[in-house]
């Protein structure tokens, strides 16, 4: 089923194929056409114009809008601008004022050009007005207009030009108001303007362009849009740049606990490593008292044993003790072993207690007991 859009698309997609400017050219009018015309006629959006058409003596004065040529006076000629005012409001006294030539006055021949000419087109067929009219270029005022498309993506262009005596003989009928002219069109044998501009580029007037405040406004928005998405990217690179630098400090602070958690736990490693060598530089309290047990005589009793640093010292009671000394000289645990002190009668034991010292060896044990019990110890 054909929907009432398709020839629309169909012509929306020949003008894609023709090139992107045809298509983008398309799709604005199409989206303009959603715009009611009055909003149009108001942001400028419509192509409104005031013609200016010569009728024997008279001048006709019309506006030509979405709906067509609507006539608002007939003025005697000559005319001036003072005159012109008089009969214009103050909306159609700023629309473009154009001259519309009568039918006949233009000439109009029928192009068939390569679609890439849409771009160029018053370019391209100037090089065509010397083949298709009486005149060359130089010597006459020309412009072109697109008629329609064809499905291998030519165009039908219409050449419309006149020699420029009678088109300056036209413009001289203006008087001052020439001078306020936007363009110059020519009409068909029904009377409607054909849409083309025969005014050369540098003779036409800008006059007041309603949409220029609107893009002065769009630009001023567009402008302050931009500068509000820079500092917005620029605080949320000062943002990302804070919650880094915070991230970067809290992994620090953790980094440099973990590294002060690592330097402790080295320290106690070292500090275990350095007893553990200590403790088996020396014999154990184990094999002192085992060593002491088997050099020193039945009838001799201990009282005290001690192992301070490399000091080993054994007090006790002995009937002995001066021959003490001998026994303990030659062990492997102990060296230069001495009595300390005078050797002091017991009268309840009748024996002597005496204080032996020794210097313990530094030599690690051979085989030490398993189960010993390492460190210091009294007994």
């Amino acid at each position: 089923m054909t929907t009432p859009q398709t020839p629309s698309l169909i012509q929306g997609v020949r003008r894609y194929r023709a090139g992107a400017g045809g298509f983008l050219t398309w799709w604005k009018e199409s989206l303009l056409s959603w715009i009611p015309l009055r909003w149009r006629v108001i942001f400028g959006l419509a192509r409104n114009r005031l013609l200016l058409s010569q009728v024997g003596e008279e001048m006709r004065v019309q506006v030509q809008d979405a709906d067509g040529l609507h006539q608002i006076a007939l003025l005697p000629l000559p005319l001036d601008s003072m005159q012109l005012e008089t009969v214009l409001s103050e909306r159609t006294g700023k629309l473009p004022r154009w001259l519309l030539l009568p039918a006949g006055s233009a000439l109009q021949r029928r192009l068939l050009l390569p679609a890439a000419a849409a771009d160029r087109l018053r370019d391209v067929v100037r090089f065509e007005v010397d083949r298709q009219t009486p005149f060359d270029a130089d010597h006459a005022r020309f412009d072109a207009r697109i008629i329609g498309r064809r499905a291998d993506g030519q165009l039908d262009v219409e050449l419309v030009a006149m020699p420029r005596a009678g088109f300056e003989s036209a413009l001289t009928g203006l008087g001052s108001l020439a001078g306020s002219l936007a363009g110059v069109d020519a009409s068909e044998a029904g009377g409607a303007p054909l849409g083309v501009n025969l005014l050369p580029e540098d003779r036409r007037s800008r006059g007041y362009d309603p949409r220029l405040a609107w893009k002065w406004a769009l630009a001023g928005v567009a402008g302050i849009a931009l500068v509000a998405a820079l500092w917005q990217i620029l605080d949320n690179r000062r943002a990302s740049a804070d919650a880094f630098a915070a991230q970067v400090e809290t992994r620090a602070t953790q980094a440099r606990s973990v590294a002060a958690q690592r330097q402790r736990l080295v320290d106690i490693v070292e500090g275990a490593a350095f007893l553990d060598q200590a403790r088996a530089a020396r014999p154990t309290t184990i094999e002192v008292l085992d060593e002491l047990t088997r050099r020193l005589p039945a009838n001799t009793y201990l009282e005290k044993v001690g192992m301070e640093g490399d000091r080993l010292t054994v007090i006790g009671y002995s009937p002995e003790a001066s021959a003490l000394v001998g026994r303990l000289e030659g062990s492997k645990l102990w060296r230069a072993p001495a009595l300390s002190g005078a050797l002091q009668p017991d009268p309840r034991t009748r024996l002597d207690r005496f204080t032996l010292v020794a210097d313990l060896t530094s030599a690690a044990p051979t085989a030490p007991a398993t189960g010993a019990a390492h460190g210091a110890g009294n007994y």
